[in-house]
């Protein structure tokens, strides 16, 4: 999905909402922030957020996803168990939607202790760590340990991190 169409997806999502009555809140995470916000890439497979109506908004984004041929899980909830307390700005305020993205020091540690092969991860933890001025490694995993435990830091993030800085 581009930008173009999140917001498109997002705004359909609004007005399904507003036909019922309903207030809704969505956090988003990974690749959609790094579209929306950061312009680091011209699309994501899908979007990861957390979002509150959960049960009324799961059933807008069935209605749009049939409406629009798009797999049913183009807007989930599998990142909430990754999520840990953190700042959040809002992205935009629709009438019945509004959309919040984190800062983007946890979406840097997300994404860090994340750091999955094959995927977007590596280009996405470098936009963040320049937009964020991070100057080695040192810098990077104490903005991790802001928000998980040392523990909770895998090896190979260990050497994912080291090795943006060795190059």
């Amino acid at each position: 999905m581009t930008a173009n169409e999140i917001e498109q997806y997002l705004s359909e999502l609004n007005d399904e909402l507003a036909l019922k009555d309903i207030k809704g809140e969505l956090s988003l995470f990974g690749g959609s922030v790094m579209v929306l916000a950061f312009k680091a890439r011209i699309a994501t497979k899908d979007i990861d957020a957390i979002f509150f109506p959960s049960s009324e908004i799961r059933a807008a984004a069935a209605r749009i996803a049939d409406r629009h041929g798009l797999n049913r899980d183009w807007l989930n909830d599998g990142v909430k168990g990754y999520v840990v307390e953190h700042s959040e700005t809002v992205l935009f305020h629709l009438s019945n939607l509004t959309v919040f993205i984190p800062e983007a020091d946890y979406l840097l540690a997300m994404k860090a202790l994340a750091a999955r092969a094959d995927t977007e991860d590596e280009s996405d933890v470098i936009t963040l760590i320049e937009a964020l001025e991070v100057t080695s490694a040192d810098e990077v995993f104490l903005i991790i340990e802001r928000y998980y435990p040392k523990r909770q830091i895998p090896p190979r993030t260990q050497y994912f991190i080291e090795g943006l800085f060795e190059q």
